[in-house]
């Protein structure tokens, strides 16, 4: 099951993209497919017809992982009236 994940790399706006796997603390970079700017439009430095990306760790800040649906269907969110 990939993950929807915003990466945060440095000096750069963050970078949307879907990840098959965690990183494992061992790991030296990630790889993800499927990378976009937030907005969803194409990032202007990445070929059109590149698939998977690799970025080394030391030039990311942090990593967002967003929810699954399966998991959005386990949150409860409350509402305020």
């Amino acid at each position: 099951m990939a993950h929807t994940v915003l990466i945060h790399v440095t000096n750069s706006d963050p970078i949307l993209a879907e990840m098959d796997e965690m990183p494992k603390p061992t790991d030296t970079h990630i790889v993800c497919t499927n990378a976009r700017a937030r907005d969803g439009k194409a990032l202007h430095y990445i070929d059109q017809e590149a698939m998977r990306f690799m970025f080394p760790w030391h030039r990311i800040t942090f990593i967002e992982v967003y929810p699954s649906e399966e998991d959005r269907a386990e949150i409860e969110t409350f509402f305020r009236d």
